[in-house]
Formats: structure tokens, sequence, C-alpha cells
């Protein structure tokens, strides 16, 4: 079932043109989407006008049917869209603990029912780290923690915004492998990954955007398989659009 259509995006501007033209981008529940691309390709700036910090310049989103207003971060929450940044957004000087908090009143909570608990299920690397400053968390564990506290608002989308940046490749796997994870409870990740191998790794789908537009979209294993699609879209702008994928 679809959970996210984008329909004719545009959104962001440089000068007079839009950064992202003309998009239509689907996610299914559970699946995750790799968004590659080389810099200046727009995918930051289509996860800030998914997540509503930035208005669209044109075309409609939905979530689950629904379309959304655009330029309204708090009614992209409410309908289950929730961005990792790629700064991770963190209160540096509050604890990990009071970061989680947070977020855990955002959301309705059963009763009986630790949301907190359920999150460090999936990181337990910061249980030690609770009474912590987040700032003074390493960057592995500050990304888990924001990536936890993301979860905390039980997004149907979660949108995490270069996950791997400044991190050692045995804690990337660690939490891809988390991501993994989340998606079999049925929510919808998009993840943009300069490291496109571990990308690929974890997704269902890749798209490659050039210059504001899908230059490539396969399945992730297909493409993984044939990085030269890949290597091509990326120097040229170029590549093909399966109808499955």
């Amino acid at each position: 079932m679809t959970v996210l259509d984008c329909t004719h995006l545009d959104a962001g501007h440089v000068r007079t043109s839009p950064c992202v033209r003309g998009l239509d981008f689907s996610v299914d529940e559970g699946e995750v989407v790799a968004l590659l691309g080389p810099n200046g390709a727009g995918k930051t700036t289509l996860l800030l006008t998914l997540s509503g910090l930035i208005p669209r310049a044109g075309g409609t989103v939905r979530v689950g049917g629904n379309e959304m207003p655009s330029g309204n971060p708090r009614r992209a929450v409410r309908a289950g869209v929730v961005l990792v940044p790629d700064d991770r957004a963190l209160f540096r000087r509050l604890t990990t603990r009071q970061n989680l908090r947070l977020a855990v009143h955002q959301r309705t909570r059963k009763s009986g029912e630790d949301p907190m608990e359920e999150v460090l299920q999936y990181f337990p690397a910061l249980r030690p780290r609770l009474r912590v400053a987040a700032g003074q968390l390493s960057g592995g564990e500050q990304q888990m923690l924001a990536i936890a506290r993301a979860l905390l608002q039980k997004p149907k989308v979660l949108l995490i915004d270069e996950l791997s940046m400044g991190l050692a490749p045995v804690v990337v796997e660690s939490i891809m492998s988390v991501l993994r994870e989340v998606a079999a409870t049925g929510t919808a990740v998009v993840l943009v990954e300069q490291h496109v191998r571990l990308a690929l790794e974890v997704a269902d789908r890749a798209l490659v955007l050039v210059h504001g537009t899908v230059a490539l979209e396969d399945a992730a294993a297909t493409l993984a398989a044939d990085m030269g699609r890949v290597e091509r879209a990326y120097l040229h702008g170029v590549g093909d659009h399966p109808t499955s994928a």
C-alpha cells in the first residue's frame, strides 16, 4: 500500500528555477527507498519539502491518500512524516533521556506502554548514556539518538538525510540494520546517502536524482549488481526507468 505519493512536485528555487522539477515519487509501507545523486541534485531540498520545512513550489504530496498542506511541518509530523536532518537537530545541553522525553509527549501513550523502552530496544548502546548530555555523545550515538527520537513520534514515513556523515562504517552498518527492522514494522523509510553501496545494501529501491530530476530508478539489488548504470547516471544524468522495480 502506498503511504507517500508525490505528483509533479516542484521544490526549492535557484534564482527562478525549482531545484526539484516535476517529480513523481511514491513509497510503500515497509519499503526502504535510497535517494542518491551528486551534491546539489536536490535530495535535501526534497526531504525538507516533504517534511514541510520549506513550501512546495508546485505539485501535490499525499500521505495515506490525504493531501498535505505546503510548508507546514507540524501538520507533516501529525500526518506521520518525520525528518532526521543531516545536523541531527539534537538539544546538545540536554541529556539523552531528556531529548527522548521531548518526543514522547508528542504522541499518545497507551496504558502501560513505555515508548522509550521501545526505541532503546533498537539502540541498546544508548541505555548507559541516558544521563549524558547529547553534545557529549559520539557521532554514532548522536545519530542513534536522532533516529530514536524520530521513532518515538511513530512515523509512517521516516526521512533520513545523510545518515553516514562522519561515522565509522561499522556504526553505519549497525544503524542500517535497524532501519530494516523499522521497515519490517510497516514504516516507510526514505534515505539520502552519499555512500552508494551501503545505501543499496539496505534499500529495496533506489532513485538517482541529477539536476532535480530522476535520472535512474530501479530495484536496489539490480543497481548494486550493475554499478556502471549508477555511475553513468551520476556523470551524465542519463539512465532508464523500469516500469517495475
